[in-house]
């Protein structure tokens, strides 16, 4: 079975119009080059999110050290006298906003 084999042959003078195309245009990266790029944006973006984390942490912390003051505004702005357990409450708060 001799089977034949369609080659296309390259004229000397002639150009393909895709090595035309590239001419005077820089190659596009290679899948190494590529790679490597990745690696550098992931690592870039690794940073921007544990400094955003760092910031939406310290957000956090402030929200909540506001919630308990407002709490401990409440407790202490009542007319009329408290349970045990807000009166617990209330001294535990006093606590934790002199302590911090």
């Amino acid at each position: 079975m001799g089977g034949t084999t369609k080659k296309r042959k390259c004229d000397d003078g002639v150009q393909s119009s895709s090595s035309q195309a590239n001419q005077g245009e820089p190659r596009p990266p290679g899948v190494k080059a590529s790679k490597r790029g990745s690696a550098k944006r992931t690592n870039e973006d690794l940073s921007e999110f544990q400094r955003l984390w760092t910031i939406k942490e310290k957000d956090l912390a402030s929200k909540e050290k506001l919630k308990k003051m407002d709490l401990l505004d409440t407790l202490i702005a009542k007319k009329e006298p408290l349970s045990e357990f807000e009166e617990a409450l209330k001294m535990k708060l006093i606590g934790e906003m002199l302590g911090n």
